[in-house]
């Protein structure tokens, strides 16, 4: 055991999970872990175990106790993924206080509302970096204490210094309070980035998060052998729930070092599984198909005759024992070494936060990499729905069956209406906003635009408020014409425009790397990324893209002109959410002379 501190006595167990910390107590009695949690610490994994998480979330309570905090105070914490990210977040569900996790890479100006917003009484931060930057935004805050770092940083309080004040209290103060928290009881406060206006504090219960986490057992495709590599941010609420259900299931969890060492790390822990974004798939892909490219002779013609294969992949359709025979031989002497490049062991990856490209999850199915693509917002703790690892439960194309004890239901104007324990409390301080969404008989309209496929798989169009119209009166839903272009290996990002305009056009990041091995074949002279997206036959080239896309739409749909920009859309430029959603109001504000060129 790494961690002698103060414990429950031994018969303490919470077989029955109703409240999110019951799961300390229930890996204890059924799987406790050697390495529960896992973080690279000057270059070796540092492992925790299930009694160290417990013990040193009790040390952690204690000192918010000698702190002054109690029940329903909020504390917030704006670090990266790592083990003291959980051991606060337990140590404050302990003493029946609300968490306020923030991601790190908002402004300033954020944090400032946020922490006004929410009455803040304590902040944890990671680094220096994040200290100062937290430091900076309190100018005008006077409900904050204290802040305390989990690295040491010259000049600030250090979360050793939080637990010495609580060591001489009795264990039983904590034992205490979290007899007297409810399921109902407020669990945290996640404020929702947006694509406009104030963050809003989304208040989800324990019951919320117990719930979701609860019904998404089931369909978990590893048990209390397997590990799990975290990276996505666990201020997202889908990151959040799926490590409560690592708990639940007993899964080990490692924490990526960073988002540029996920590929090391995936070698170095050899998960079963992971959660994801699709666009961090999306680049996975990009990163083979270019070594794929760069091959020659028949290594060249194998590989992507082997994509080919997986490109027409799908789980519910048996193409027959030819193309079966092929696949098999795709999956011993190309597919394997896609396995291997994600560790060897991975049994299912779990998609979520934006749609994902069909073709992407037929290429990994046929490499025997599930993907389990789902669906739900923060607002629903979060999941709906979710693709299950098996092919009858699994409809490519669509966000999967409806999870058990939440209801979905399409409202008149195709809008996705959901019920259920996992629906939040309602916004934070914003009965007026709450009423918005929540209508008088319990449904949450989530703003999303869908379908029900076969009557049971839920698919997602679009974003009500991100339809347009055009000038001629017809309706366009922007986000499925830009996750079909974005199939194309030559399109980074887009954003589809023309409200109030006679036809659809966009605006296109390309993607360099697809660009230069482009030029390269056709014994073009790469210059800069500023001239290559002006070079003609780079632009003929994206035409017979957008042309080849176009011909899935409606005459109404299609994209009649394009703009190439020289540069990414990023969190740090403005132009992405926290979430890597499109801010469509300030790429519009920035492009305005591109878009009323297309226009003019």
């Amino acid at each position: 055991m790494l961690f002698d501190g103060k414990s429950f006595p031994q018969n303490f167990t919470a077989m029955q999970i109703t409240r999110i910390f019951d799961l300390l107590a229930y890996q204890i009695s059924k799987n406790p872990k050697a390495d529960c949690l896992s973080n690279k610490v000057s270059g070796s994994w540092k492992k925790y175990s299930t009694q160290d998480v417990d013990h040193l979330s009790n040390e952690i309570a204690l000192g918010l106790i000698a702190a002054g905090l109690t029940k329903d105070d909020k504390v917030a914490i704006v670090s990266q993924n790592r083990p003291e990210w959980m051991f606060a977040d337990f140590g404050i569900q302990k003493i029946g206080g609300v968490s306020v996790p923030m991601y790190p890479t908002i402004t300033e100006d954020d944090y400032n509302f946020i922490f006004k917003d929410a009455d803040v009484k304590i902040v944890f931060v990671s680094n220096e970096e994040l200290y100062h930057k937290v430091k900076r935004s309190l100018h005008d805050v006077q409900g904050v204490k204290e802040i305390y770092t989990f690295d040491q940083v010259p000049g600030a309080k250090h979360w050793s210094e939080l637990t010495a004040m609580g060591k001489s209290l009795d264990l039983k103060l904590v034992q205490d309070l979290m007899n007297n928290v409810k399921p109902e009881d407020l669990l945290t406060l996640i404020y929702t980035s947006g694509t406009t206006g104030s963050p809003k504090g989304v208040m989800l219960t324990h019951h919320n998060l117990v719930s979701n986490f609860t019904d998404s057992a089931p369909i978990v495709p590893v048990d209390y052998h397997a590990k799990a590599l975290s990276f996505l941010p666990l201020c997202h609420i889908f990151e959040r729930m799926v490590t409560y259900l690592y708990f639940r299931v007993g899964v080990s969890i490692y924490y990526a070092e960073s988002m540029e060492t996920i590929a090391d790390n995936l070698k170095e822990v050899k998960p079963e599984i992971f959660t994801t974004v699709p666009r961090l798939l999306e680049k996975v892909y990009d990163k083979i198909v270019a070594k794929g490219s760069e091959l020659e002779g028949i290594k060249k013609s194998l590989f992507f005759w082997a994509l080919n294969l997986g490109l027409v992949y799908d789980p519910r359709i048996d193409k027959g024992w030819w193309y079966n025979f092929q696949l098999r031989l795709a999956n011993k002497i190309i597919f394997k070494k896609w396995r291997e490049a994600l560790g060897g062991n991975v049994v299912a990856i779990v998609s979520g936060g934006a749609a994902l490209q069909p073709r992407l999850a037929r290429v990994f199915w046929s490499a025997q990499l599930m993907v389990m693509e789902g669906y739900g917002l923060t607002e629903t703790s979060p999941v709906i729905a979710v693709n299950l690892p098996d092919p009858k439960n699994c409809y490519i194309g669509t966000v999967g069956p409806v999870i058990k004890n939440v209801e979905v239901k399409i409202a008149e104007d195709g809008e996705i209406l959901c019920k259920g324990p996992n629906v939040m409390k309602g916004y934070y301080k914003r009965p007026d906003l709450t009423s918005e969404v929540i209508d008088a008989d319990g449904w949450f309209h989530t703003g999303d635009i869908g379908e029900m496929v076969e009557g049971r798989f839920l698919k997602i169009t679009d974003r009500k408020k991100e339809m347009f119209k055009t000038s001629g009166g017809k309706y366009v839903a922007p986000q499925l014409i830009e996750n079909k272009l974005k199939e194309s290996i030559f399109i980074e990002q887009v954003m589809v425009v023309g409200n109030g305009r006679k036809f659809p056009s966009a605006l296109i990041v390309p993607s360099f790397v697809t660009l230069r091995e482009y030029a390269s074949l056709k014994n073009i002279g790469y210059t800069t990324d500023e001239e290559m997206i002006k070079h003609p036959q780079v632009l003929d080239k994206l035409q017979r893209e957008i042309d080849k896309y176009n011909e899935q739409f409606a005459q109404w749909e299609k994209i009649k002109k394009y703009w190439l920009l020289p540069a990414q859309w990023t969190i740090d430029s403005g132009e992405l959410t926290a979430k890597l959603s499109l801010r469509r109001k300030i790429i519009e504000s920035k492009h305005e002379k591109e878009i009323e060129s297309m226009y003019s």
